[in-house]
C-alpha cells in the first residue's frame, strides 16, 4: 500500500548558465508530495501522517523554506532538488516516491523504481 502527504515551501533561485527567464533571480511556491510504501502495521497504518510530517519538516522544509536555493545547490533545478529530497528521506522512512512541483503545472517525480 502507498500513503502520500503534501507539503509546501517557498524559495528563490536562479539557474546558472541557463539562457532564458530562469537565469534571473526569482521565486516559487513549491509543492512537495512524499509517498511511502509498505504493509499496514501497528495501529492500522503504513506510516503515521504526523510522523511523516515531523520527518519532512525536520529534514526538508525547514532547510528549504524561504531560502535562496543557490546557497544550498550548485544548480538548483527541480530535478536536482527532488533528487536531494529523495536521498534525504529514504534514510528516514520507507520511501516510494517524491514529486516536486515548481509553481503550477510543472513537476518532477522520482520513484524507488527509478533508483534501482
Amino acid at each position: 500500500m502507498r500513503v502520500y502527504r503534501e507539503f509546501y515551501f517557498d524559495a528563490s533561485h536562479y539557474l546558472p548558465g541557463y539562457k532564458g527567464k530562469c537565469e534571473q533571480f526569482h521565486g516559487h511556491t513549491y509543492r512537495l508530495e512524499v509517498g511511502v510504501i509498505g504493509m499496514i502495521g501497528k495501529g492500522g497504518m503504513v506510516m503515521d501522517f504526523n510522523e511523516m510530517k515531523r520527518i519532512v519538516s525536520e529534514k526538508i522544509t525547514e532547510k528549504l523554506d524561504h531560502r535562496n536555493l543557490n546557497d544550498l545547490f550548485k544548480n538548483p533545478t527541480a530535478e536536482n532538488i527532488a533528487s536531494w529530497i529523495f536521498e534525504e528521506l529514504k534514510k528516514e522512512m520507507p520511501l516510494y516516491s517524491v514529486k516536486l512541483w515548481e509553481g503550477h503545472g510543472k513537476w518532477v517525480e522520482i520513484c524507488i523504481d527509478d533508483k534501482e
